[in-house]
């Protein structure tokens, strides 16, 4: 299927938003958006991807 990750487009087998995390190797502390709209990572095994979807992911980054 077809998405954008991070605005950029790509092709992925991944049919849930856990399923796409592991396929594109995005492990850790994440945040997540699925057309714009925040996923929790409670929800993200039962957040089925469409064609089209705009993915975010989002890592906590540290500074000062």
């Amino acid at each position: 299927m077809k998405i954008i990750l991070n605005g950029e487009p790509r092709v992925v087998q991944a049919m849930t938003l856990t399923d796409l995390l592991t396929e594109c190797g995005l492990t850790g502390r994440v945040a997540t958006a699925v057309n714009e709209e925040f996923v929790a990572s409670s929800l993200r095994m039962s957040c089925r991807l469409k064609d089209g979807d705009r993915v975010e992911v989002l890592s906590p980054m540290q500074g000062g």
